[in-house]
């Protein structure tokens, strides 16, 4: 069962351009080793249930200030309510950003034919090469539907961006020129640095992100491709 797992009254690092709140769902169907919000994942039974309609009377005290509401997880589209909570929320007079990790395309193309969502931003884990991304992404995983996904986000008319998230042990420079040339230079690709913190994978808590200055290399490197922001 999917569940309202955490929220942020106000995230400034979310959606680009826009202060939003943030609803986290549990579960996801990928076991990303660097995953950060793991316990959605592994143990959201351990974490305390948020309802929903609380929610949204809360998110209404916010209305001043907040300029959407962002769902996240966890893997949201693995919700079968999350279009209800969706047109709820629209009809509360919000915007709606999705962030998705792509496996589920039949979802975001339903999602997007009934005009629920305003922005979608989808993780991406590594170039499209399976032994690639079934390490990063902790299981197998139809690199079909991730196609899919892409495709139907960069043909959608709707505001996105695509995410990846890079860790020395997995990914290389090499790696991110393949996957950006792979985008082209008609969507946004945010690179993010590995933040060691907290990880599915405990063995990763003593390795460490890029150093500043290469991260900033590789973004600039990316920039110049004309699809980074």
């Amino acid at each position: 069962m999917v569940e309202i797992k955490g929220f942020l009254e106000t995230s400034f690092l979310d959606w680009r351009g826009r202060m939003c709140g943030v609803m986290f769902l549990s579960g996801c169907n990928l076991r990303c080793p660097f995953c950060h919000n793991h316990p959605l994942v592994q143990s959201p039974e351990s974490l305390d249930s948020l309802d929903f309609d609380a929610l949204r009377i809360k998110l209404a005290s916010l209305k001043k200030w907040l300029e959407g509401v962002c769902i996240s997880g966890g893997e949201p589209t693995l919700d079968p309510n999350l279009p209800a909570k969706i047109q709820q929320l629209k009809k509360d007079g919000w915007a709606i950003k999705l962030d998705t990790n792509g496996t589920r395309p039949r979802v975001l193309a339903q999602l997007l034919a009934d005009g629920l969502v305003d922005m979608i931003a989808m993780d991406v884990k590594a170039p499209l090469q399976q032994d690639k991304y079934d390490q990063c992404a902790g299981i197998h995983v139809n690199l079909d539907t991730i196609k899919s996904s892409i495709a139907i986000i960069k043909n959608s008319g709707v505001d996105h961006e695509f995410r990846m998230t890079v860790v020395p042990r997995f990914h290389s420079e090499v790696d991110i020129i393949n996957w950006a040339s792979f985008l082209g230079d008609d969507s946004h690709l945010t690179l993010q640095n590995f933040n060691p913190q907290s990880t599915m994978d405990p063995s990763l808590s003593t390795d460490k992100g890029f150093p500043p200055e290469i991260f900033s290399r590789y973004r600039e490197m990316i920039s110049r491709l004309g699809i980074w922001h």
